[in-house]
């Protein structure tokens, strides 16, 4: 079973996606911040990331910048889930790494097609 590390600090958001990654057969370990989710990818070295932009303590971008440097988990597929809609954020996104960038609110479907071809 593929293991992803979700990282959203809206309680209601994360549990609805964890609950359609659960659902679609992946292993879903979540984080309420991104200074939790760096620790976290660390520790559990995911299939993937998907991380929102906007959070408390370490925000989407700062998380992306660390995991990077990371010889653990810098080649980790990354998802940004997030309502940031600018093409400012998606080129931020982009340069930095990312390997998607979903805005939300996001169709489950496109969310779990793109989740299969990253992992």
């Amino acid at each position: 079973m593929k293991t992803i590390l979700l990282i959203e600090d809206n309680i209601d958001m994360s549990e609805n996606t964890a609950e359609i990654l659960e659902l679609a057969d992946y292993q879903v370990i979540t984080a309420e911040n991104g200074k939790i989710g760096i620790e976290l990818a660390a520790l559990c070295q995911p299939d993937l990331i998907i991380s929102d932009v906007t959070m408390p303590e370490v925000d989407g971008f700062e998380v992306l910048e660390e995991l990077r440097k990371s010889i653990t988990v810098r080649n980790t597929p990354f998802i940004f889930l997030t309502a940031r809609t600018e093409k400012e954020n998606m080129s931020t996104g982009m340069e930095l790494g990312a390997n998607a960038y979903i805005t939300k609110p996001y169709d489950g479907n496109e969310l779990l097609r793109i989740v299969a071809k990253m992992i």
